[in-house]
């Protein structure tokens, strides 16, 4: 009697497993499916744009006009690249000095309280550090620095290294934490000080996951619009200087989206712009998975 209890409960957790295996299947195929989806419908629609703008117009022009036909987006993508690189620019030196703190010189109550605390910044909504910028950083920047709006890089690039430093901290540290504690005693053994032993040893061991917090945060920047919309100025102009307002695939996609006509193309390059959006986080994946990749080998 009770084997064969035993019997039915062992194919009970066998068909248990068996279920939920096909539910995981399925739930992966359901993603891959709604990502290929996403995926061709914006490239589709972007690539309409081809027909009545060609793409050295498009990619190298930094006209952007759409009553008159214009529609240059270099301004767009150079702006998205110029604040991502300077956010992270600002953002890591930081972001890893705070990862160092946490992970070998803070005391174990401290770090209970400040891990905790770092992890709340990724809950503050984007419109928050953008109302922030707008109220704070911009008329700073233009007092400080005698500018005419304060808007500009500056300002988008500072409110973005502070959004990126929760990824940069959190990843950084467990990398840094991961370290094996023999390499650590054996360069202290040989007489390296404190320091020496974190710059030489510690930090070079744990370069791939410190990398893989840069890149995981150049793309939550260059994927930012709210906060980056709020204190660029939304201009489209090349930006010469990090007081000149510009724009950003993001901002200008943000603004103009509402009120362009489905299908013409002004919505067309607008879909564009996002297929260029989403193939630069793409990248910024693939870049991730061979760094982990390098990691793990």
């Amino acid at each position: 009697m009770a084997s064969s209890v035993n019997i039915g409960e062992h194919n009970l957790k066998l068909a248990y497993d068996r279920y939920m295996r096909y539910l995981f299947i399925a739930s992966a195929l359901l993603l891959t499916v709604i990502i290929a989806a996403i995926i061709i419908f914006v490239g589709q629609q972007g690539l309409m744009t081809f027909t009545e703008v060609s793409p050295a117009d498009f990619f190298l022009a930094g006209k952007w006009d759409p009553t008159e036909g214009k529609y240059g987006a270099l301004s767009f993508i150079l702006g998205s690249v110029y604040v991502t690189l300077l956010a992270v620019l600002l953002g890591a030196p930081l972001g890893l000095a705070g990862a160092v703190f946490m992970a070998k010189i803070a005391p174990p109550r401290l770090r209970d309280i400040m891990r905790p605390a770092t992890d709340l910044y990724v809950a503050i909504p984007s419109v928050v550090y953008g109302f922030i910028g707008l109220t704070i950083l911009v008329p700073y920047i233009r007092v400080q620095f005698g500018v005419n709006t304060g808007f500009g890089l500056l300002a988008a690039a500072a409110i973005l290294a502070v959004m990126i430093l929760p990824t940069i901290i959190s990843i950084s540290e467990d990398a840094i934490r991961s370290v094996p504690r023999a390499l650590e005693e054996g360069s202290l053994a040989l007489g390296a000080t404190r320091w020496q032993t974190i710059t030489g040893v510690i930090l070079p061991a744990a370069l791939p996951g410190i990398l893989t917090s840069v890149i995981l945060a150049m793309a939550r920047a260059v994927g930012e619009t709210m906060a980056v919309q709020m204190v660029i100025g939304n201009t489209p102009q090349i930006a010469r200087s990090l007081f000149m307002p510009t724009s950003t695939l993001t901002s200008e996609i943000v603004v103009e989206m509402g009120n362009t006509p489905f299908g013409s193309a002004w919505g067309n390059s607008l879909f564009l712009m996002a297929l260029v959006l989403l193939l630069l986080s793409l990248a910024m994946i693939v870049v991730i998975r061979r760094v982990a990749g390098e990691r793990t080998a």
